[in-house]
């Protein structure tokens, strides 16, 4: 039996500009600045930026995982 141990192929990866499209609640800048903070805001260790080169990419479902998590701990 084949072992999986790749990741999703149906990743909902998007570009700042595809995500503040699909999702205009949030402006490019907010978004840039959270992707310039990802250490120390959490991002980077939810795994939500994404890089190829210098393509950065949100992955939008880790993303809202990380927005509800933010909730959480404010409560």
């Amino acid at each position: 039996m084949l072992e999986q141990n790749f990741r999703d192929p149906l990743r909902n990866l998007l570009s700042v500009n595809q995500f503040t499209a699909l999702y205009p609640v949030f402006t490019a800048s907010s978004l840039r600045w959270l992707i310039f903070n990802e250490r120390k805001n959490g991002l980077k260790k939810s795994g939500v930026v994404v890089r190829l080169g210098r393509k950065v990419m949100i992955d939008a479902d880790k993303f809202f995982g990380w927005l509800d998590a933010q909730q959480s701990k404010a409560a």
